[in-house]
């Protein structure tokens, strides 16, 4: 059952968001777009919400699940379909990157979902993964106020090497990541790997 109801009664307060954290979302989207090599590549999301990751990173298909989230990115000019990403309504070998963004402590399924992904991916795309480690100082600030959160109260935290895992199982190969917000310093300073930033960004290879 898709964890959407928070995104349906408090979607503007999520959008907001962005606006009050600018220099956190630019970050993360600064880091999210060093994978993406080339601009010719099309794309979906997973969990595209309001669409704020979709349009700079240039990728204008989505799936989501939450009516109101879906409204809000189609005013943008994304194509939404309203599914969840344990079932892709696309067949395989659509999309030459699936990209999910703080969108899998909310699947019911992620190895699923990663399949999924895999599934709809031509041979050689890639899956990008972008994802709060709960292992991190904000992942353990969030896990401990979770249940004073509006979207978090559900949602299940997954650090670095569980996603790792996750794409290996799900057969994705050559998989790297990348991690921004350091513990003091600037939010757009990035390192290879994990296990210091807050943001981590991974990447598999069909």
């Amino acid at each position: 059952m898709p964890k959407i109801e928070p995104f349906e009664k408090y979607s503007d307060e999520y959008d907001r968001w962005f606006e009050d954290n600018w220099e956190l979302y630019q970050a993360e989207i600064g880091l999210l777009r060093s994978f993406i090599e080339r601009h010719d590549l099309f794309g979906l999301e997973v969990g595209i919400g309001s669409g704020k990751f979709s349009v700079p990173l240039g990728i204008n298909v989505g799936v989501e699940p939450s009516w109101v989230m879906a409204q809000m990115s189609k005013g943008l000019g994304i194509q939404v379909v309203k599914a969840v990403s344990e079932e892709l309504p696309f067949v395989e070998k659509s999309f030459d990157i699936v990209l999910f963004v703080t969108t899998i402590c909310f699947l019911d399924d992620v190895l699923k979902g990663f399949r999924e992904a895999k599934r709809v991916l031509k041979d050689g795309g890639f899956v990008l993964v972008g994802f709060v480690d709960k292992e991190s100082e904000l992942g353990k600030t969030y896990l401990k106020r979770r249940n004073q959160s509006k979207f978090y109260r559900e949602a299940t935290f997954y650090s670095a090497r569980d996603v790792l895992d996750l794409l290996k199982m799900a057969g994705f190969r050559d998989i790297t990541s990348r991690q921004c917000l350091l513990p003091g310093m600037p939010p757009e300073i990035t390192s290879e790997g994990f296990g210091k930033g807050s943001f981590v960004a991974m990447k598999g290879i069909k």
